[in-house]
């Protein structure tokens, strides 16, 4: 035997060994997963079903309506859980996320991308209203490095509930968006006719506005989550005209007024959002609902 074939053997058996231990390994963490799985189902007296890939599943509430299509908006929520019960992140009740039903697979979690294959599948089974849970054994989830900046260990089967949200139009879930954070910050607003609402803190004694008027405001303005996106270092003067429709509703303030305003998405940037070219995000995401103080301390009619 020549010592080119007694080199190759040699890499042949290397290699097999290699694999062969790798194997023995995966299927080692497949066996350890399984058996956490069936325990915890056993301990929750559930019942799932266990699709092809080796996720787990149930429908919990099928939902209503139509069939929702791979192309279709939907508006969905969902909580990601080790086992344990111990919570690693959930979706906003104030900023719902939407996407097209065939993108919800795709989420930024600890400031890593992840596509999770099973959750698209099992949102798909749903209808409008519907609600499931899913567990993803640790090979379809994190993987063997876990994702330690959110508390997943190596090798950690995951457990995600998700629901399917009844609403189907941007209009209806704004409304949601600002009954939910009014509610969860004991805040009563009036609700205008255009549907923004609006909470007053000083009632103005002033000059009257106009919807031609050019008015000088101090403001700050937020996005629901809090994160403040614009605000005025000083008096800012600003043709009522040309603002965003939801501020037209200041004509029916007078000078001196200090109000709250919550302005649905198509009153505010609407589903084009605010994208910073030069920063490369959204200052202002698409179908969010706007959170602005102002006083409006001048007006020119």
């Amino acid at each position: 035997m020549n010592k080119f074939t007694k080199l190759s053997l040699l890499t042949f058996l290397l290699a097999t060994v290699l694999f062969s231990s790798c194997k023995k390994e995966y299927e080692s963490i497949q066996s350890i997963d399984e058996n956490a799985i069936q325990a915890y189902l056993k301990s929750n007296s559930l019942t799932m079903t266990k699709a092809s890939s080796g996720y787990y599943y149930n429908v919990i509430t099928p939902g209503s309506g139509i069939e929702i299509k791979n192309s279709d908006s939907v508006f969905y929520s969902y909580t990601f859980k080790l086992l344990n019960g111990t919570q690693l992140t959930k979706s906003s009740t104030v900023m719902i996320p939407s996407t097209f039903l065939g993108y919800t697979d795709r989420f930024t979690i600890g400031g890593s991308s992840y596509v999770f294959t099973p959750i698209r599948e099992v949102l798909t089974m749903l209808k409008r209203g519907g609600t499931a849970r899913v567990i993803m054994p640790s090979n379809l989830a994190f993987g063997r490095n876990g994702l330690e900046s959110v508390g997943v260990g190596p090798n950690e089967n995951i457990l995600v509930e998700l629901g399917v949200y009844a609403q189907s139009k941007i209009h209806q879930i704004d409304e949601l968006e600002m009954d939910n954070f009014l509610a969860a910050n004991s805040l009563t607003a009036v609700k205008d006719l255009s549907r923004v609402r609006y909470i007053v803190s000083q009632v103005g004694t002033g000059d009257a506005v106009f919807p031609t008027s050019t008015v000088s405001v101090n403001y700050t303005g937020r996005l629901l989550s809090g994160t403040i996106f614009d605000q005025s270092s000083a008096a800012t003067s600003v043709e009522l005209a040309s603002a965003i429709k939801g501020w037209a509703i200041l004509q029916n303030f007078r000078v001196g007024t200090k109000v709250r305003l919550f302005i649905p998405s198509d009153l505010g940037y609407g589903q084009a959002g605010s994208y910073d070219q030069t920063r490369g995000y959204y200052v202002i995401p698409p179908n969010a609902v706007l959170d602005f103080d102002i006083e409006i301390v001048s007006a020119t009619n």
